[in-house]
């Protein structure tokens, strides 16, 4: 029989392709669920041939199957478990629990049944701030009841020695080991009128809202205690944080609170004992009558305020408002007629609140920034159109300039290490109240001239004076003629500045002809004005004279110490400069070396934005990456807000703590890699477990025995089970599908373009779709599976930190953050490995485990190209990022000035500058892949040793020498 006609190769045209089908060789092995993973083709490995299966002589394959197609039900049935999982949530889940505000106690404002029998805030819709009265009146009450005329009463109420000893302490009267010295209260109130018209005065402040602008003034009854910087900084402790139905507080009615140290306090026994006592004697009577009167304060109705009265009394002098209009917070503002009262200290106190100082009415917040934008609106459309135009132009551009950008980057990183090197070297020996500016000065002169001297001495041949000095440099006889600051100096004959420092006076400057300009210590015995060391008079007429260093003497020491104490720490800095100029110039050879891969990456990346410039569409695919990423967040978000609310009842303990360590626990005063017993810390109750709420104090303490607990724990807000691990792990899969999805199809487009004759009429983008939308997206979920494994383990790990930290195990804590580091590098690789997999994918056709295993072996054989292409691809990304944000902002600002002018800029600008962050990072790592892509068609040119007609013009002359050598003999280059 005649032999059958050898068939003819495949069209090159994607157009018409037969329906997905399997590879033969996955046909062949349907048992193996992975297609292939631990086999496949024995050649699959192997290098790019000018013919036979791993050939690229006409571009990426055309005779392709479907690849890991079971990956694509296993993908399938992941989002059903996950709509499963999120209808579980939805049952017993509450999102209001993420975002309602929260008072001090932990309870929901505008909830009406809050954990552990908490208050009905239902029509309390509005967190608020009140005094905290235990905060604010501490210090009169302990003014009051340890004053020498309360002491008269208190050491006659009480009966034993016992009682009166203890109180004696607390008050710190008699010496005692919980005192350092007397309580200082200012005024000592000796007698019944004084203390009646100091407590008096000072709790009128508190109590009288008319004098609010008194007790914020430095001039008030009460001094600096609440108008100090100290208390502006601090003062979220002088405030309670409820739930209200209005920010503003406008109860009808009120209720009368008197105040009561908390029944944990040292004083709450000898106050209670005080007020309870019963007797006839006047000074009795007028103290209880002064506490009773002067220590009342007016707290909010409990149907407007449902706690505590200590909790509902309103802060004089400050007047509350929504944060932005409609919002549940409220914010601090100082009343108008208390503003006069304050002056500079209450704009210094409210901007360390991180509130805009103010003066007068007028202050900007964050609702006006709001409004900015929004009457901005159109200046932000036409800004963000003009940034995708700068990102096209910028690509462009950087086909005629990315060979300067290179090179300014690479000789950057010399200058990076010269600098740092430089830096270390001056910090190991910067004295101490010296700039480290004035340090690098003195360092940068004393090299400067030791290097001058040294070549003039070289060139000359003359003898060379010694430079040596001791004590006071009155010995010193060199050639120094500039400063430690590198000022001239003026010869000692002829300057007038100081006249009388002559040779004739003074023998040090003998004899004159040869002292001429240099520095020298010249004085009498008999002056009583000496310098510590050799100057001279310099040539600045600002600066009279100035200390000099001798030659040579790069790092003085210091006589008034070192910024840096520990001398093992500054031979640390001294020798790791070394090191650091050590690299540098290890670096310089290395780039010496690598000059012609240099240009490799030049050429590749120039290709890349050829690409790019006559592909503009292939950007789309990342715009709709960001679309479906946002889409998919959003909804993500709120199915784990359902399953995150669901705390259950008994997560958190119900019970009373008598101490706060008891509650929230210790720290320990260790550092992170010192240990022993000394740096136990104990886990508190309440914060045990992670996540964890909060501890506060209740005023309404549990009294067991002779153990008061005050303190309780409030629930956390959210938490963590296996439900919200299964949602989760499925977000990053879908996340590193979406990822690895636009990966492919870059790729694919890439590789179409590369190998195509015509590369400015040919669809590639719209081919790479449909090719890998038909064939390859089980190798896509293949792969982002595998990346989405080991970042779950990874966040699982830090979830097994935090409960390690919650348990106070700082071993532990330890050994997880250096394993979640391997993983972290562990992923990086994987992902570099998987975005060359699935390049190999789009221009082969293999399935995911043959191609990361051919492109693992591709990486190995040019290991030196990728890593040179890779660091300089990062730093034109970074270069792209700079141009494109700085050129947008620059742009918006011009636009927002010229339609807007009337309206603050600082908004706008910033949002301006975060879309185009958003915008460059589409852009350049599209161009980023597009260079990965190159890369490995050009090796794929390399290997089969093509001629350089099927190349960009940019990479001719690198494929002509490979074009010219002989097959036989293929190029296997580092």
């Amino acid at each position: 029989k005649p032999k059958r006609a050898a068939r003819p190769p495949p069209p090159r045209s994607f157009v018409g392709r037969a329906p997905c089908r399997l590879r033969p060789s996955s046909r062949a092995a349907m048992g193996d669920a992975l297609s292939s993973c631990t086999g496949g083709d024995k050649d699959q490995n192997q290098k790019f041939e000018r013919d036979g299966e791993n050939s690229l002589a006409g571009g990426p394959k055309v005779d392709r199957g479907c690849t890991d197609i079971i990956c694509i039900p296993l993908f399938a049935l992941a989002q059903l478990v996950f709509i499963a999982v999120t209808i579980m949530g939805m049952a017993d889940g509450n999102p209001q629990k993420l975002y309602k505000p929260r008072d001090l106690s932990g309870a929901y404002c505008g909830v009406a049944e809050n954990w552990n029998n908490g208050p009905d805030l239902t029509q309390q819709t509005k967190l608020t701030y009140t005094m905290n009265v235990t905060s604010m009146a501490d210090s009169v009450m302990k003014q009051t009841i340890c004053s020498t005329q309360a002491s008269k009463v208190m050491l006659g109420l009480l009966t034993t020695q016992a009682e009166k000893d203890q109180y004696l302490c607390d008050c710190c009267i008699s010496p005692c080991k919980k005192c350092d010295g007397a309580l200082e209260f200012g005024t000592q109130l000796r007698s019944a009128s004084d203390l009646t018209n100091t407590v008096t005065a000072r709790m009128a402040e508190l109590t009288d809202p008319s004098k609010a602008k008194d007790l914020l003034s430095p001039g008030g009854a009460n001094g600096m205690a609440f108008s100090s910087e100290s208390f502006w900084r601090e003062m979220t402790k002088y405030f309670h944080q409820v739930c209200l139905p209005q920010c503003v507080a406008n109860s009808t009615s009120t209720r009368d609170y008197v105040y009561t140290p908390p029944q944990d306090s040292e004083f709450y026994t000898w106050w209670t004992t005080l007020l309870n006592a019963s007797g006839t004697s006047d000074d009795l009577k007028s103290l209880q009558a002064v506490v009773n009167s002067a220590f009342t304060f007016k707290a909010m109705s409990a149907d407007v305020c449902p706690y505590d009265p200590s909790w509902c009394v309103p802060f004089p002098g400050m007047e509350l408002s929504e944060a932005t209009p409609g919002s549940d917070y409220c914010t601090f503002a100082i009343a108008a007629d208390v503003m006069g009262a304050l002056g500079d200290v209450a704009a210094n106190a409210f901007e360390s609140l991180g509130m805009d100082a103010f003066k007068g009415a007028a202050t900007e917040s964050f609702g006006g920034w709001v409004g900015d934008f929004q009457a901005s609106l159109d200046s932000f459309i036409v800004t963000a159109v003009l940034s995708f135009v700068i990102g096209v132009v910028f690509l462009v551009l950087l086909r005629f300039f990315i060979g300067i950008c290179v090179w300014l980057a690479v000789f950057s990183t010399v200058v990076m290490f010269a600098l740092f090197g430089f830096f270390l070297f001056v910090r190991s020996n910067q004295c101490e109240g010296a700039s480290l500016f004035d340090t690098g000065h003195q360092v940068s002169v004393a090299i400067v001239v030791a290097a001058k001297t040294a070549a003039a001495d070289t060139i000359s041949g003359s003898d060379v004076p010694s430079e040596a000095m001791t004590g006071d440099g009155v010995d010193y006889r060199g050639r120094q003629m500039y400063t430690r600051y590198g000022k001239k100096c003026l010869i000692w004959e002829t300057q007038d500045v100081m006249p009388w420092y002559r040779a004739d006076n003074y023998t040090v400057l003998n004899p004159a002809d040869t002292t001429k300009s240099f520095c020298r210590n010249p004085y009498q015995a008999t002056d009583d004005n000496k310098a510590k060391t050799i100057w001279c008079i310099t040539s600045d007429p600002d600066v009279a004279w100035e200390e000099c260093l001798p030659i040579g003497v790069i790092q003085p020491e210091c006589t008034q110490g070192y910024a840096i104490t520990g001398q093992s720490m500054r031979d640390a800095l001294w020798y790791s400069s070394f090191v650091v100029w050590a690299l540098g110039g290890v670096w310089v050879i290395v780039i010496i070396c690598f000059v012609n891969r240099i240009r490799l990456a030049i050429a590749l990346n120039k290709v890349a934005a050829s690409y790019l410039a006559t592909n503009p569409s292939t950007v789309l695919i990342p715009v709709v990456q960001a679309f479906v990423a946002i889409l998919w967040c959003l909804c993500w978000f709120y199915s784990a807000s359902y399953l995150l609310s669901q705390v259950p009842d008994n997560y958190t303990p119900k019970g009373a703590y008598a101490t706060y360590a008891e509650a929230y626990g210790t720290e320990s005063p260790c550092s992170t890699f010192e240990y022993g017993d000394h740096c136990t810390a104990i886990p508190g109750a309440c914060i045990d477990k992670w996540p964890s709420g909060g501890v506060w104090r209740d005023p309404d303490c549990d009294i067991q025995g002779n153990t008061t607990k005050c303190w309780r724990c409030s629930q956390p807000r959210y938490t963590m089970d296996w439900r919200f691990g299964v949602s989760f792990f499925v977000f990053l899969w879908n996340n590193a599908f979406n990822v690895a999805l636009g990966q492919t199809l870059i790729a694919m487009a890439v590789g179409l373009w590369f190998f195509s004759a015509n590369k400015s009429g040919m669809p590639v983008v719209l081919r790479a779709v449909r090719t890998v939308l038909r064939y390859h997206i089980g190798t896509v979920a293949f792969g982002s599976f595998i990346v989405a494994l080991v970042e779950f383990i990874r966040y699982l790990m830090k979830y097994f930190e935090k409960q390690a930290q919650m348990r106070k195990n700082r071993c532990v804590v330890v050994l997880l953050k250096a394993v979640q580091c391997c993983l972290w590098c562990f992923e990086k690789c994987l992902k570099f490995l998987n975005k060359n997999a699935y390049i190999q994918t789009a221009l082969m056709g293999t399935n995911f485990c043959t191609s990361a295993r051919n492109a693992f072996a591709l990486i190995l054989r040019n290991v030196l190209r990728f890593g040179t292409v890779a660091v300089l691809g990062n730093a034109i990304r970074m270069i792209g990022f700079l141009c494109i944000m700085s050129s947008t902002g620059v742009v918006g600002y011009i636009l927002m000035r010229e339609m807007h002018p009337d309206i603050s800029p600082f908004m706008p600008v910033l949002l301006f500058l975060m879309m185009a962050y958003v915008v460059s990072k589409l852009y350049m790592n599209v161009f980023g892949l597009a260079v990965d892509t190159c890369l490995q068609c050009f090796l794929a040119v390399e290997e089969m040793g093509l001629c350089s007609e099927c190349v960009p013009g940019c990479l001719k002359n690198f494929a002509s020498s490979v074009g010219r050598k002989s097959s036989e003999t293929p190029r296997s280059s580092g």
